[in-house]
């Protein structure tokens, strides 16, 4: 494989800046010229491809965001889309594709495989952790952090003014940043898309709490929680008990932003290295993932359709603990 490409693709994740600079410095010392790909698949089929050097993946790997930048792009949904893409790949000479997204990033390429032979591995870049096949995907770890941050600060003030503050995390479908951040925070309810919640329980403790004077609490909502979210969860809390005083803090997407922990940088290192390894070994139509602190390398087709489940021991501890 003479020449490979790298692109990033849907929702911007920190760490992804990262695994670009670990697939061009791992090509380069293999003998393979890369090239970046920008604005995601929408670059691919306008044709925005740069060959990239050593020099342009420089101090990079503490930045968040991305330098070639993302995009979602309708266009590539359809064939004719994938087409001009495929061609622009091959007018430019590359053997193969290393896409860093999630699993909507990973099903575009499936097709660009499947439809023109292009050979495609993915590397999981989104901070829900949804991702079917790995433990951790990169961009979760720096979401938490800056998550948990927040919330400690919140506390604070929830604690001086006898506040009950419902706090809205990122995840539309999974509720990982929520649950993580939960533990982690001590809050005292979590709310999960993955977990039908009791609301009537909520009330109860809630009042219980009132009469014990505990008139502060930490409430931890995924955004797409079966209530819809810290402002409705407000509404049917603000009716229900009268005597409350509530605020809602929506974190939003400060917790897409922000400088890589170690642990984003060293994964998404790890993965980028990989993901090189893979294509020169001639292997495709796979996602780099870790497992029990291994890397390993699955096939898009089990990561099709699946979502990364929460261990039912979290639910417990969350369960258990936060009260």
């Amino acid at each position: 494989m003479k020449k490979i490409a790298v692109l990033s693709s849907g929702g911007d994740a920190p760490g992804m800046n990262a695994a670009i600079r670990a697939v061009c410095r791992t090509a380069l010392y293999y003998g393979t010229a890369c090239y970046g790909v920008y604005r995601g698949y929408q670059g691919l089929i306008d044709g925005e491809i740069k060959k990239l050097e050593t020099t342009d993946v420089s101090n990079i790997i503490q930045r968040g965001g991305t330098i070639l930048k993302t995009a979602r792009s309708e266009e590539f949904m359809h064939a004719a889309g994938r087409k001009k893409a495929a061609e622009n790949l091959k007018k430019h000479g590359i053997d193969g594709l290393v896409i860093i997204g999630g699993d909507g990033s990973f099903r575009g390429a499936q097709k660009l495989q499947q439809e023109h032979n292009i050979a495609v591995v993915g590397i999981p870049g989104t901070i829900d952790n949804d991702i079917a096949g790995t433990d951790f995907t990169i961009g979760f770890d720096t979401a938490l952090q800056t998550a948990v941050d927040a919330i400690d600060k919140i506390r604070d003030t929830a604690e001086a003014h006898d506040r009950i503050f419902i706090v809205e995390v990122m995840g539309r479908d999974a509720g990982y940043l929520a649950l993580h951040s939960g533990i982690s925070c001590g809050a005292e309810h979590v709310f999960i898309p993955e977990q039908e919640e009791d609301l009537e329980k909520l009330v109860r403790d809630i009042t219980d709490d009132q009469r014990r004077k505990k008139l502060s609490n930490i409430i931890i909502v995924a955004e797409g929680d079966e209530f819809g979210g810290a402002k409705k969860l407000d509404d049917f809390l603000q009716k229900r008990i009268s005597t409350i005083q509530t605020r809602v803090s929506i974190l939003g997407h400060i917790q897409r932003g922000g400088s890589p922990t170690p642990n984003d940088r060293i994964l998404a290192s790890r993965m980028g290295y990989d993901a090189v390894l893979c294509l020169l070994a001639g292997e495709n139509d796979k996602m780099i993932g870790i497992q029990k602190g291994e890397i390993r390398r699955i096939s898009f087709s089990q990561t099709d359709n699946a979502k990364h489940a929460i261990a039912n021991d979290l639910k417990e501890i969350a369960r258990i603990l936060t009260k």
